[in-house]
């Protein structure tokens, strides 16, 4: 398969044998886009490569009861998605750091304050929403979930996904709107 599905059910059965190269290898194919949406979760680099680290950890130990039906990226962004949340009960939710690229063009130094403002802005705004809300806007478009991954990963329909966005994007207009004024 292209999104490379049949691969990582061949690596999770080698990693139920216990085959440490197999698991190297599913781990340099997700741990990059892993640390990628635990941070914009949680706002610090080091708590997502911490949490990603644990995430992998459990995909080792509960290798052998995996079920193969389940797309193994459905299923590694729930165990995330888990992690975030019980990182977010232990922890206090950050409402900075979550981290938006600049485009790689030459902004003028005024044209990238200005930018960099606004991306502070978003930031603290997306930080702000409820969890869930969070979740659901950072799989859809910072990760580019489909609908229906999104919604398997964080175990609601998809009209219920739907729901968390339309409320999630209309927080936002309000926070942002509040913020212009």
């Amino acid at each position: 398969m292209a999104d490379g599905t049949d691969e990582d059910h061949e690596l999770m059965a080698g990693i139920a044998r216990g085959d440490a190269q197999a698991f190297r290898r599913l781990v340099d194919r997700h741990a990059g886009w892993g640390v990628g949406f635990v941070e914009r979760m949680v706002g610090a680099r080091a708590d997502a490569e911490d949490l990603v680290q644990t995430a992998f950890l459990r995909v080792w130990q509960g290798a052998a009861k995996w079920e193969r039906a389940a797309r193994f990226r459905t299923w590694f962004y729930r165990v995330l998605y888990n992690l975030c949340m019980d990182h977010f009960r232990a922890n206090a939710v950050p409402t900075e750091d979550l981290d938006e690229e600049l485009p790689d063009g030459q902004p003028s130094v005024e044209e990238r304050y200005a930018s960099a403002q606004r991306a502070d802005r978003v930031r603290a705004a997306i930080s702000a929403l409820p969890a869930r809300q969070r979740a659901a806007i950072v799989l859809c478009y910072y990760q580019e979930l489909s609908q229906a991954d999104a919604a398997a990963t964080l175990g609601v329909s998809e009209g219920a996904l739907e729901s968390l966005l339309s409320r999630g994007r209309e927080s936002l207009r309000k926070s942002m709107q509040h913020e212009l004024h």
